[in-house]
């Protein structure tokens, strides 16, 4: 229980126990009106107490028009009248509906918390030929940490000793555990299943991968949502109107039928009562809370309640290809050399790659099989889209695509066939290329089918030649493709396609986090795949999928759906009955209690179908 839970509690229990005892004070006194005025008093104060102060100070921000305004005005309004009991138990009930109000969200968030809680508790720092336990935030980058089978990864570290089986499931959704090695890379989160590892951190505990993605989720609910606005400006406006309902209320009638004034004015508070909306309020944050809690339990993390509303609205999907649609894991194809031998070429190739993280640069390290001298290599200077220039062995060489070749005064045409050709020149003297290709991702056709099924676009972007581009394409089924882009060519093409949206419609832009930056922050939802460990993807992205594999965009959108159609029926059912409840309090046919007996009882209703959302299949 929150402490806020807790303060509440004891609120309406020492109100309720007040109550008690003026009731049965006034049940054997004697009392005159003035009296049992200010006995019932006492139990009022002990339960709205807060209550006012919290108006008080939402008067300096003129958010005071809301359903605290309304219990406020009601319940005064009942103790000018005479009727002190119902205006004491009407303050009972109702700051009872604000702690179960504040008991579910609390249960929601720590639902949530439950299933994504990835921080670990402690670490085990090395010194010497001993350890240490500490705390994870005490722990600093190049420090060597002992992991122990079942123990979690504190902070992001880099394995030096040992070898080991990793669950990341609770960070990333994956399913199968990972095996690790020396140089692997761990991510705070996840949990060593077995083996004794020794690994260097990386990054502080407050960077790490666990404490950004948990930071992520406890902040989600405050991006509002178109929905959420909605409700704000509901309030905003349905508050003063409601008042002045009431007003007419006292005023109209009694002028048609002398002699009722009073009864018309308690129904008028009561009308009041029954139009609070905190069942609305409540209902509406907590079935997006619902959602954002369902999709980080999949490993699809969603940064905010207008991330979820936007991606509901997407009807066109444009895919960055490698290492997205693709894995990013090219392998050579062929060599083909000019005026040079097949392995002087690929030599060359390796030796200028030596200090890339490229996908490319790897490929061609594994091709050419033999350690990398990398005294051999001098400066390097790369070159955003195009490749790089690095020196080996006193010379010049240029690798990269034929736009990089033309650049360097080497005409060079796009090479035919389908896969990625990296050409190589030596100072001024053109001496081939070499043909990879990508593998396209198992699950990458599924995404698009179920996209097409839906009547939703499907576009790709990539900056390989327009025969790789095509080949892809047409496995995939992909509608429309652009190739031969640069970065910013990219962001341009995105620009063009967002100005050509007709009104309610959204586009998306999928990328693998790392080099998609700018377009994922241009989109209208922005989603990284793979965004582990990018701190690029984290800031830029919308949404992002800890792991690789585009299918979880199927149930990222499913579970978006499901939450905006939860938060319609609970806004339809709200709405609906405080306008029932509206019209049989003017009636005379509720009383003040009941009313707050069916607002409560509505807030419970609309909180059961926003929970629902929480219980969302695996």
């Amino acid at each position: 229980m929150s402490e806020k839970a807790k303060r509440k509690g004891i609120e309406i229990g020492a109100g309720l126990l007040a109550y008690v005892i003026v009731w049965a004070i006034e049940f054997y006194a004697n009392l005159g009106r003035q009296e049992a005025a200010l006995l019932f008093l006492v139990p009022y104060v002990v339960l709205s107490a807060t209550t006012y102060v919290e108006q008080i100070k939402k008067i300096r921000t003129m958010k005071f028009l809301d359903e605290n305004l309304l219990m406020i005005v009601a319940t005064c309004g009942a103790f000018v009248v005479g009727r002190y009991r119902e205006a004491v138990g009407a303050m009972l009930l109702y700051q009872a509906g604000r702690l179960v109000e504040e008991l579910s969200l609390s249960s929601t968030k720590k639902s949530i918390a439950k299933f994504i809680d990835i921080r670990p508790e402690y670490a085990n720092l090395k010194e010497g030929a001993g350890e240490r336990v500490v705390e994870p935030q005490e722990l600093q980058p190049k420090q060597i940490i002992v992991l122990k089978p079942g123990e979690k990864i504190p902070v992001d570290t880099v394995v030096t000793m040992g070898t080991g089986t990793v669950d990341m499931k609770a960070l990333t959704g994956e399913s199968k555990p990972r095996a690790v090695k020396i140089g692997d890379r761990l991510y705070s989160g996840g949990i060593n299943l077995n083996g004794v590892l020794e690994a260097r951190v990386v990054k502080a505990y407050s960077e790490s991968m666990a404490s950004k993605v948990m930071k992520l989720v406890e902040n989600a609910n405050e991006k509002k949502s178109d929905s959420l606005r909605l409700a704000d400006r509901f309030t905003r406006y349905y508050t003063p109107i409601v008042i002045a309902i009431a007003v007419l209320t006292f005023i109209l009638p009694p002028m048609m039928f002398p002699g009722t004034r009073d009864e018309w004015i308690f129904r008028g508070l009561i009308l009041l009562v029954a139009a609070c909306p905190s069942g609305l309020l409540v209902s509406i944050p907590m079935a997006f809370l619902g959602g954002i809690g369902a999709a980080s339990r999949q490993g699809v993390l969603i940064k905010g309640s207008r991330c979820i509303e936007a991606l509901t609205q997407v009807d066109t999907f444009v895919f960055d290809k490698t290492g997205t649609l693709t894995e990013g894991v090219f392998h050579v194809q062929k060599v083909v050399p000019h005026k040079i031998q097949e392995e002087e070429l690929l030599e060359l190739a390796a030796l200028a790659e030596a200090y890339s993280t490229h996908p490319i640069a790897l490929s061609l390290r594994t091709a050419y099989g033999s350690e990398i001298d990398k005294s051999r290599v001098g400066e390097v200077t790369e070159y955003p889209g195009l490749g790089l220039c690095a020196e080996v062995d006193g010379k010049r060489v240029y690798i990269g695509n034929y736009r990089l070749m033309n650049r360097q005064g080497l005409f060079c045409r796009p090479v035919a066939g389908p896969g990625t050709a990296v050409h190589v020149a030596v100072e001024k003297e053109y001496a081939g290329y070499i043909m990879i290709s990508d593998v396209i991702r198992e699950d990458a056709g599924r995404l698009i089918r179920w996209l097409h099924r839906h009547q939703m676009a499907s576009v790709m972007f990539t900056g390989d030649n327009e025969e790789a581009a095509e080949d892809v394409a047409g496995k995939l089924k992909i509608e429309s493709v652009y190739a031969d882009l640069m970065p910013e060519d990219k962001v341009e093409q995105l620009e063009e396609f967002r100005e050509s949206e007709m009104e309610g419609e959204k586009l998306a832009f999928v990328g693998d986090g790392i080099n998609d930056a700018p377009v994922l922050a241009r989109a209208d939802v922005g989603i990284a795949m793979g965004g582990l460990g990018a701190d690029a993807a984290l800031e830029a992205a919308d949404i992002i999928l800890m792991e690789d594999e585009p299918s979880k965009i199927i149930n990222a959108v499913r579970i978006s759906r499901a939450t905006l159609r939860s938060v319609k029926q609970n806004m339809t059912f709200a709405i609906g009955m405080k306008a029932v409840l509206i019209i049989l309090a003017f009636c005379g046919l509720i009383t003040m209690q009941n009313a707050i007996i069916a607002d409560v009882a509505v807030m419970l209703i609309n909180i059961l179908n926003s929970f629902w959302m929480m219980k969302y299949p695996e």
